[in-house]
């Protein structure tokens, strides 16, 4: 079952594009076709569901040939599509936006956690998100083999630097957050404030923008105070598919990676009659 309305988001993705009518389509005659979306080159499929729901809302009938984390090869069919064909094409373009865009980030992310040697470091996605597509920029993220991490600010304290700035303490911050909350993230730029974060019972700790040599000489740190084994370690700031194999092999727990959902490319897919 989806675990949110999907429904009045998918209706809303449609109202945006039809407007008050798609009156190229209503020039066409009424007659049943058969319609199939394709890929034009190798992906990983996510966002099938919807796509069939897209459809359904408007009375067509979908069968789905390659279900969410399927790898797809140019030219295969991933859903067959009946119906009316107004309807059909009506619904084109918004079911493909949302397909090629979740397919697009759940292969960004699957070919990045592949780069990563230690399969106990797990990737995670962040919040840069666009704006109404989060659930399913996050659902394809997973789909891809990463993980969602935060959601909203309201699942999680995470202590980040414009945050110190305001504040004008860290350790006051954690202090506050410590008061308050059982989980915390703190984000630091220096393995002092790591050790700092550790000690004071931060749950993650974000090193921002640290190379991998400097992340390991953190975690050393870590490790000799005792403090390793009580936290999780982020590593996060200018990773890429060129230097994630690096990260990957410090220690780290975590890896957060915010271009897999605000830089993401498209996978070329298409629907064909």
């Amino acid at each position: 079952m989806l675990q949110f309305n999907s429904k009045k988001m998918l209706l809303q993705f449609l109202e945006e594009d039809i407007g008050k009518g798609d009156i190229t389509s209503s020039l066409l005659p009424k007659r049943k076709i058969t319609a199939r979306i394709i890929s034009r080159e190798n992906a990983i499929v996510a966002g099938v569901k919807y796509v069939k729901e897209i459809f359904m809302l408007k009375g067509c009938i979908v069968k789905i040939l390659k279900k969410d984390g399927s790898s797809v090869k140019p030219n295969q069919t991933i859903i067959n599509i009946t119906g009316e064909a107004a309807k059909i094409l009506t619904c084109e373009r918004t079911a493909l936006n949302l397909l090629t865009r979740m397919s697009g980030i759940a292969t960004q992310t699957n070919s990045l956690v592949k780069k990563i040697p230690d399969k106990k470091t797990k990737l995670y996605a962040t919040r840069k998100t666009a704006p109404g597509l989060r659930i399913f920029d996050k659902e394809a993220v997973e789909i891809g083999g990463g993980k969602k991490h935060r959601m909203k600010l309201d699942e999680m304290v995470m202590i980040k630097d414009n945050h110190i700035a305001v504040s004008g303490s860290l350790l006051s911050l954690i202090k506050n957050a410590k008061r308050k909350y059982q989980k915390f993230e703190v984000e630091v730029e220096n393995a002092e404030d790591a050790i700092l974060a550790a000690k004071e019972g931060a749950t993650i700790i974000m090193l921002d923008n640290f190379s991998p040599n400097q992340i390991r000489k953190t975690i050393q740190m870590l490790k000799k105070q005792k403090l390793r084994d009580k936290v999780k370690v982020e590593a996060s700031g200018g990773i890429s598919s060129k230097n994630i194999s690096k990260y990957g092999s410090t220690g780290v727990d975590i890896i957060s990676v915010g271009s897999i959902t605000n830089s993401v490319k498209g996978i070329d897919m298409s629907l064909e009659i």
